[in-house]
């Protein structure tokens, strides 16, 4: 089993078709405008790709108007951010379950693309599945209580579909099912000492609704850091 970054057309070929997989959309080509800007990063085993994700570096703050996330949020705030950022997004995995060791490549790759680019921030959009917040109001009353970033780097709203959770989920209940409640992506994220957006946003035509997430990597726990960068070597 391996990390590797995808070269030439087969890959491409197999990295959208799984793509689609993942992400089905009501209409349209999985194919976008960041792909031409990112590392696609593929885990594999036997020959079978078992999980994917694509990075964007950017010099600055300033870059990240040309990233996925500002398609939804509006990433001023971060703008005058002054050293590198790396924007995560694709990533998925294969059906019916995911081995330990496929998220440890993965984490490990990812590790050293941003160690390499001396990124400051790893930032991306997790997504929940199903775009009704409703059904995610347990992990959302988490995010509100315990996860939202710092004011002054907060994206503003930009999508036409905005959901205010803090104001809408009401209080933690239950820890443990609020922490069950959330996408595992997200989970690692927060583990890393990540943030959140004060908003999520709806995507009707990909049926998800996600959070703007931020982790500062010189904040990341240093066990934890230590821990990933012996798996990126």
């Amino acid at each position: 089993m391996v990390a590797r970054l995808a070269q030439g057309a087969a890959d491409t070929g197999r990295v959208m078709a799984f793509r689609r997989a993942a992400f089905p959309r009501a209409s349209g080509a999985e194919e976008d405008a960041q792909d031409g800007l990112s590392a696609h990063v593929i885990v594999e085993g036997e020959g079978e790709m078992l999980a994917y994700f694509r990075v964007m570096l950017f010099g600055w703050g300033a870059g990240l108007s040309q990233g996925y996330a500002a398609r939804f949020y509006d990433v001023g705030p971060l703008a005058g951010y002054a050293r590198p950022i790396a924007e995560v997004g694709r990533f998925c995995v294969a059906p019916g379950g995911v081995h330990p060791d496929v998220l440890r490549l993965a984490w490990g790759a990812m590790t050293r693309i941003v160690d390499e680019g001396q990124a400051g921030l790893l930032v991306g959009c997790s997504s929940f599945r199903g775009a009704g917040w409703e059904a995610h109001r347990a992990g959302l009353a988490l995010l509100a209580a315990e996860f939202i970033g710092p004011a002054e780097h907060l994206p503003g709203r930009k999508a036409g579909e905005v959901v205010d959770y803090p104001a809408l989920v009401g209080p933690v209940t239950d820890r443990r099912a609020s922490l069950a409640g959330l996408p595992p992506l997200l989970r690692t994220y927060l583990g890393m000492g990540g943030w959140v957006s004060n908003h999520a946003v709806a995507d009707r035509e990909l049926d998800t609704l996600h959070v703007f997430t931020c982790v500062e990597v010189d904040r990341v726990p240093a066990a934890r850091a230590a821990s990933l960068r012996a798996v990126a070597g």
